[in-house]
């Protein structure tokens, strides 16, 4: 089901050369405008987000705000890796990208709380789509030796737009409704439909029916697999802020969520499965499940630098939505760079684990220097702080794809890639829900320090991080102020 602009790549052994034509650089720049639009919405409303919440009084739903989003992204992919190595790439992909858009427009349109929490659902479910096709595609499109560059190119463009959300979404909020958060990418699907519908076309099983191919899905598996999903990020939605981790309510679904991920492993390894969602042997070789571990490790890390830094440029340091974006900048700097590195490194010398273990030291070193930081850091420290921690992401998340790949037959590379694309948003919920649990629950446990009963009010159950924003901290007086910044950004 390649592009027929392409030879269909194979191994390691794939040809040098391979047909790099106008409508291949169309389709490469096709892909790349979705990859920003999908990833403009993972972080555009890390700074918009308490307007939006303050208009619409979402009180403690203001979680959905980000974790519908995410859970939709994660629990669709699986089933639509599967319908494109079924049913072919292209209407899956136009549906996908149209379907973000419509979710684009309910939410700019959202009137009441659940709207745009409905809106987000769908857009998850069209960012999801986005996300996976589009390394699905040039997966397609290019040999493994040389997937390193253009899978780079890819995630680099999501990288700029995972970057400039912050900025974008407070830039707006600051001059604007924070309605064009969302219609803003209703031109930008716009285009991408249009580029798409006409350029990418892709060979298919013409012999086979429509009903013999629907068929071929995996339904029961596809069914394990999302319920335990949402049984378990629902849990982590709530956990410690509307429930404590020892309720029922939040312990049933997580254990619930666990047994159904043993039942869904159980029922992809019985020879009862005509084709498997997600194939039992893409998880055998040590590779693969190192690979893995790191892919769920490093989304969960990404998300919460990129969810918690602009925590604290609002509440501690008391920037405004704007600049808490644009302070935001010096980590889009750095990532670009690590993966272009990243790429070279391994397009030349063919090794994975030294490009890993670099760039999880960079990393490491990164987020130790931003357990640092306080209301008297200076701009240059916190700059440098940023663009260490994600040089390291910029070296590891852009080159655990073809990683994750390399070691897996021709045949199951689309599978491969739903599976990466799953565990990369399976653990970008969990870089959401587990920091903001931990950074909910010490505050709850430390409000004897903040003198006024009104900002102690303010900053229980959850109110810490819907409300962090300069002009809600500022609403105190000078005193008060102090307390709060320092109480938070210590914890």
């Amino acid at each position: 089901m390649a592009p027929d602009s392409a030879t269909p790549p194979n191994s390691g052994d794939a040809p040098k050369d391979f047909e790099r034509g106008f409508r291949f650089w169309v389709i490469i720049s096709g892909l790349a405008i979705t990859s920003l639009l999908a990833a403009l919405e993972h972080t555009v409303v890390t700074t918009s987000a308490p307007r939006i919440l303050t208009e619409l009084h979402l009180g403690e739903d203001f979680i959905w705000i980000t974790n519908a989003f995410f859970i939709c992204s994660a629990v669709s992919q699986p089933l639509l890796g599967q319908f494109c190595n079924i049913l072919g790439r292209r209407w899956i992909y136009l549906a996908t990208v149209a379907l973000f858009t419509l979710g684009s427009g309910i939410c700019g349109g959202a009137t009441s709380g659940s709207m745009p929490i409905a809106g987000r659902a769908v857009q998850g479910f069209g960012s999801g789509g986005i996300i996976l096709m589009n390394n699905m595609i040039v997966s397609d499109l290019v040999p493994l030796r040389q997937r390193g560059y253009y899978v780079a190119i890819i995630l680099a463009v999501f990288g700029v737009g995972t970057a400039l959300g912050p900025f974008i979404g407070g830039a707006i909020v600051d001059s604007t409704s924070w309605r064009w958060v969302f219609y803003l990418n209703l031109p930008i699907g716009g285009l991408s439909l249009v580029v798409m519908f006409f350029f990418l076309h892709v060979k298919y099983d013409k012999e086979m029916s429509f009903v013999d191919k629907l068929k071929r899905i995996d339904y029961i598996g596809n069914c394990i697999l999302m319920a335990s999903s949402v049984a378990v990020l629902y849990a982590l939605t709530y956990a410690g802020t509307v429930h404590p981790w020892s309720s029922w309510r939040t312990l049933v679904p997580f254990l619930l969520g666990f047994v159904g991920f043993f039942l869904f492993a159980a029922y992809e390894a019985s020879p009862f499965v005509p084709e498997r969602v997600l194939p039992v042997r893409l998880f055998v070789h040590r590779t693969s499940i190192i690979v893995l571990v790191n892919i769920f490790l490093s989304s969960v890390l990404y998300f919460w630098f990129l969810f918690f830094l602009p925590v604290y440029f609002q509440s501690v340091a008391l920037y405004s939505p704007s600049r808490a974006g644009y302070s935001l900048l010096p980590q889009s700097i750095a990532g670009i760079p690590g993966a272009a590195l990243a790429a070279i490194a391994i397009s030349k010398w063919g090794k994975f684990v030294p490009v890993h273990f670099v760039g999880f030291a960079i990393l490491t070193l990164g987020f130790g220097l931003l357990s640092l930081l306080s209301e008297t850091t200076s701009i240059p420290e916190w700059a440098v702080y940023q663009i260490i921690g994600a040089l390291g992401i910029g070296i590891v998340i852009d080159t655990l794809l073809p990683a994750f790949q390399a070691p897996v037959a021709e045949a199951d590379q689309a599978a491969a890639t739903s599976a990466w694309s799953y565990l990369r948003a399976f653990g970008s919920i969990w870089g959401v829900a587990i920091p903001a649990a931990i950074f909910n629950n010490r505050i709850d446990s430390m409000l004897s320090t903040i003198s006024d009963p009104d900002a102690r009010q303010m900053l229980t159950g959850g109110g810490a991080y819907q409300d962090a924003s300069a002009a809600v901290v500022q609403h105190f007086s000078p005193a008060v102020q102090l307390e709060i910044r320092r109480y938070t950004e210590k914890h």
